[in-house]
């Protein structure tokens, strides 16, 4: 590794030389914040998806759905995207490039949250601080902070079409089919759906290579609950050890890291809601179980600038890359914002009727109006007016007070005699009552995922005499489970062997790569570094001896080699791949290999 060289760029270099991923469109000079993943890139990636699925979509037993990545205008009207998903944009007056303006200020200042800072402020500080263009250098001070809304617009249909958008997260796809997986999960509270798929967000200034990108993938899940009945199990997590970074210590001039576990810091109100405690500590197993290191990790929470308007709480999961903290997941208690939005933009019903224990008698609110007499004096409106009244005695039923009540039609007041409203308050006998499911959102960037993996993985050591570089990737999502050779490739026997040995693995379902070009040092050192677990060799030792045919496995990290027999082979690989047993224990029940001997 280059001294000169940081983690972010050596990724880079990696990623593209080994096929991970590289910048999209380059035969046509490429287009800032796409990516295409690579062979190895696209399987490391799909990997990481189908963990992700088992654990929170399996193993927690909820629904996944896929919605289209194309939406109305109308379901971003209500879930506010069109109003508040912005960023601050400013503009340099000589190269005109378009930089986001908190993040110029987060670059050179110690500020960290300068995404929560009104406009005026944020101008004021590019000017006390003389910031300048990091394109071409000129100043920006005085040039106007603008608000960006980052989603992209399209038009659904030909001729007056409908206008619609690319959606810029996954949520509002499972959102807005509530009415219809509420079915599915039988009206009964809580369940959860999820949805891995892409979002599309029109980034001023993409950066860090897929770490800010125009096109991403999210991992989210979306979990309904009655918020005065359902609690999470916690028990399950509550032992899970976690490092918090709290919004209090963030703001303390010696603030420092809160060592805990789940459980301490729900009952210390760190963590101040119990399903947000619940899946921090899923994710915290999840993000170990699939290797991302954890002195390199934290949970972080948001600051009240940072939070969106609806959320009671929020917390980052972050990794360390290249000395910056990136955020890889959050998780947000959204409450009944989103659900009680569409329900009142749409015309389908986002509640869920909750059984009482036992009927209950209610006293019930209501009008009956005179229709003979609203029908004359409000023409067209009669039914409107109606309506309005019958909505304001469910509201506000002291508004029947007086001898007349005012209610808003599309803007105008109307008002009515009371008398007219035949207004009443009866008992009712009810079985239970509708209400809004809060909602707690565990939300995962997959692409920022791969990209804390691949960083988290990579190390170099001297192997034979020999520097090399290796992707130390956990087995659950290393693109490629086994690579097999035949120790040199002009004997038939061992060519022949080795072929027999990656159709019996393919066959037991493992992701195998055959190689047999260059010495079996240089295939070996390709495989580290793509981060590949084992290596089988097919050697005449393992042919040509009295007892059964073997091959050898070698262990990645440590380069050391065992002889297993053929027939024991694809068992003993899918023990250490499961976590049932480990290499370790491999080395105690097989003859080890002399270091060098297939080197």
């Amino acid at each position: 590794m280059s001294g000169a060289q940081t983690e972010g760029e050596r990724l880079a270099e990696l990623a593209k030389r080994r096929g991970y991923f590289f910048g999209a469109s380059g035969a046509y000079g490429g287009a800032a914040g796409f990516y295409t993943f690579g062979p190895q890139g696209a399987a490391l990636k799909s990997n990481v998806e189908d963990a992700w699925r088992d654990r929170f979509t399996v193993q927690e037993g909820n629904f996944e759905v896929e919605a289209p990545t194309i939406m109305p205008e109308p379901v971003f009207e209500a879930s506010g995207h069109l109003d508040g998903f912005d960023d601050m944009l400013v503009e340099c007056p000589e190269c005109g490039e378009s930089h986001r303006a908190d993040h110029l200020i987060e670059d050179e200042t110690d500020l960290e949250d300068a995404e929560s800072l009104p406009i005026e402020e944020v101008e004021a500080l590019i000017a006390d601080h003389d910031l300048q263009c990091p394109n071409c250098g000129a100043h920006l001070a005085g040039e106007s902070v603008e608000s960006f809304n980052l989603m992209f617009e399209t038009n659904i249909g030909p001729g007056s079409s409908t206008p619609g958008y690319l959606r810029p997260e996954t949520a509002q796809g499972i959102f807005v089919e509530f009415p219809r997986i509420k079915e599915y999960a039988r009206n009964s509270l809580p369940f959860g759906a999820t949805q891995i798929g892409r979002a599309y967000r029109n980034e001023i200034s993409p950066r860090k290579s897929i770490v800010r990108t125009r096109e991403f993938t999210q991992a989210e899940l979306e979990q309904f609950v009655d918020p005065e009945r359902d609690e999470p199990e916690l028990d399950e997590v509550a032992d899970v050890e976690v490092t918090l970074y709290p919004a209090t210590e963030q703001q303390a001039d010696d603030g420092d890291y809160v060592e805990t576990t789940v459980g301490e810091a729900v009952d210390e109100e760190i963590i101040g809601d119990p399903w947000i405690g619940y899946f921090v500590g899923i994710a915290q197993e999840w993000y170990e179980r699939i290797g991302v290191d954890m002195d390199r990790f934290r949970f972080r929470q948001h600051l009240a600038g940072e939070r969106a308007h609806y959320a009671a709480d929020c917390w980052d999961a972050e990794s360390e890359v290249d000395g910056d903290w990136i955020e890889i997941a959050g998780f947000a208690y959204r409450g009944d914002y989103d659900l009680s939005k569409h329900g009142e933009y749409s015309d389908d019903d986002f509640t869920i009727f909750r059984q009482y224990d036992e009927p209950k008698t209610v006293e019930r609110a209501g009008v009956d109006p005179d229709m003979s007499v609203l029908g004359p004096e409000f023409g067209g409106a009669a039914g409107d007016v109606k309506a309005a009244l019958e909505a304001l005695a469910e509201r506000d039923p002291a508004a029947f007070e007086g001898e007349t009540v005012d209610v808003d039609v599309d803007g105008e007041t109307h008002t009515v005699d009371t008398d007219v409203a035949n207004f009443s308050v009866d008992e009712e006998r009810v079985s239970g009552e509708h209400i809004t499911p809060h909602v707690i959102e565990p939300s995962f960037g997959v692409d920022r995922t791969v990209y804390t993996l691949l960083a988290h993985a990579y190390g170099e050591d001297e192997v034979d005499g020999e520097t090399r570089s290796y992707l130390s990737l956990s087995p659950t999502v290393a693109p490629t489970d086994v690579g097999v050779f035949p120790l040199v490739s002009n004997v038939d026997e061992l060519v022949d062997r080795a072929q027999a040995v990656v159709d019996d693995l393919r066959a037991a379902g493992f992701s195998v790569v055959y190689d047999d070009s260059g010495s079996i040092g240089r295939r070996y050192r390709r495989q580290d570094e793509v981060g590949t677990p084992f290596c089988v060799t097919v050697d005449r030792d393992g042919l040509e001896g009295d007892g059964p045919d073997s091959v050898t496995i070698r262990e990645r990290d440590t380069a050391r080699q065992i002889r297993v027999p053929i027939d024991d082979l694809v068992a003993e690989l899918r023990t250490v791949e499961s976590g049932a047993r480990t290499f370790d224990d491999l080395v105690e029940a097989y003859e080890l290999v002399a270091p060098g001997a297939n080197a």
